[in-house]
């Protein structure tokens, strides 16, 4: 089950053997154990912890980078990127996490004082996906364990070096033992352990489908979960925005990572005034894409994760086109081994294709024409999901009042939607529940705890 398939060639690099039952209920175990004394632990060697694990991404950089590309094809220059950002993460929690966790007095109407204290709740349980297989757990790990808590974590079945390399990571920073534990667990096991009553919480970044399994076996257990799931994020160009920049933003937004992220820029909506100049400006910057061999420091896009992932893209296209859509760009495999697919850009997208409804995880952008702002935002809201959104617009008065509208738990202007370590992570509607990153990332699992004195 967990494989490094490098999807470049299709060829399998390498094979590991999934967890017992047994290893299980003893990682289990002894996670438990060590969350009663790491729950007890000093702020200072939380922080002093997560400045090692920082300091030790930075050092192995290349490496990781490299196991990453061959794993998921990521481009090996957003390998380090990504771990740029990981490096980023863990250093914002071990500066800030200290003033996250002070007690908060409150004023009590009735008399007497009364503070809030902040501490772990046990073990959790992280479920990770493959698309971004270091920041993904970072934004789990990092605030959690300095919230005290230690971790259980279950990553892709595509990423078993990766997760390997995560778990080294905290054992050469001096971590205690079994504070942060990678399993290799299969799905009916995972269903297991969220049962299991020393799992007090699970976090899950993957499909809706996923999520709502998680979320279901959390709740007839009364689980706290945490669920960053599927978008189909809109990218508005309003009739006043910078057409030229908005295009090389849109592109980069789109097709970073072969677009392969939750937060990609998904619906292109574009103003019926600047649409045609617009697409023009778009399909010449895709078409400038350097797609290649992902280990190439040059290579803007690598292949998709795996063959099943391109066959599932070229479904959706197909549909759409044989619906009445209109190719702009790309829309087929490309030849050789591997799970390769051209940049793609469609058009006239209509109600009833499943391009319309349905997230594309891919290299496939799609442009809707609009009138006015009105209709971009009520285009913009028509989706289940509700993760993030771009504005493009010259006018910051109007791009406040048109995030007031907008359905989404993150709006981004004049720039592509992004992450960094102090900003809130998470969405809204199908795009799940919970935050992560910023202070908001280490209020989710943690026992805010009434102290009240008279």
């Amino acid at each position: 089950m967990y494989n490094v398939t490098n999807p470049a060639t299709g060829e399998v690099l390498a094979e590991y053997a999934t967890a017992t039952d047994k290893h299980i209920f003893e990682a289990l175990d002894l996670a438990a154990k060590t969350f009663k004394s790491w729950k007890f632990s000093n702020i200072k060697e939380r922080s002093n912890l997560l400045y090692k694990v920082a300091d030790l991404y930075y050092e192995r950089r290349d490496e990781l980078a490299h196991i990453i590309t061959r794993e998921m094809g990521k481009p090996v220059q957003q390998a380090k990127g990504e771990i740029d950002i990981v490096i980023s993460i863990y250093r914002y929690y071990a500066e800030h996490g200290q003033e996250f966790l002070k007690d908060e007095k409150i004023d009590v109407i009735s008399g007497g004082t009364a503070i809030v204290r902040k501490e772990g709740l046990g073990v959790l349980l992280g479920i990770m996906p493959w698309n971004y297989p270091y920041y993904q757990v970072a934004r789990f790990a990092a605030p959690n364990i300095m919230n005290g808590n230690a971790i259980l974590l279950k990553h892709a079945p595509q990423c078993p070096e990766s997760a390997l390399a995560m778990e080294q990571i905290f054992v050469d920073a001096g971590a205690p033992r079994s504070l942060y534990v990678n399993i290799f667990a299969t799905n009916e096991q995972v269903a297991d352990i969220i049962a299991d009553p020393r799992i007090a919480g699970v976090s899950l970044t993957g499909s809706e489908r996923a999520g709502s399994a998680v979320a279901e076996i959390a709740g007839r257990n009364l689980k706290k979960v945490v669920l960053e799931l599927g978008g189909s994020d809109p990218f508005l160009v309003l009739n006043n925005a910078d057409v030229a920049m908005a295009a090389k933003q849109a592109m980069v937004g789109r097709f970073g990572n072969t677009g392969q992220a939750c937060n990609a820029a998904k619906r292109i909506i574009v103003d019926s005034s600047v649409y045609e100049e617009f697409v023009e400006k778009f399909t010449a910057a895709v078409a400038d894409i350097k797609v290649g061999d992902p280990a190439d420091t040059d290579t803007f896009m690598g292949p998709l994760s795996s063959v099943e992932a391109r066959e599932n893209i070229s479904a959706q296209v197909q549909d759409a086109v044989e619906k009445g859509a209109t190719v702009l760009a790309g829309a087929r495999t490309m030849e050789g081994k591997g799970a390769w697919y051209m940049p793609t850009i469609l058009a006239d997208v209509k109600p009833g294709m499943r391009a319309y409804k349905e997230e594309i995880f891919g290299p496939v952008a799609v442009i809707y024409k609009v009138s006015g702002v009105g209709e971009a935002v009520k285009l913009a809201n028509s989706s289940a999901y509700g993760l993030s959104a771009s504005v493009q617009t010259d006018d910051m008065e109007q791009a406040v009042q048109i995030a007031s509208k907008l359905e989404s738990g993150m709006i981004f202007v004049n720039q592509p939607s992004g992450t960094a370590a102090d900003l809130p992570f998470g969405g809204i509607k199908r795009s799940g529940v919970g935050r992560e990153l910023g202070k908001y990332g280490m209020d989710e699992f943690v026992n805010k705890k009434l102290v009240k004195l008279n």
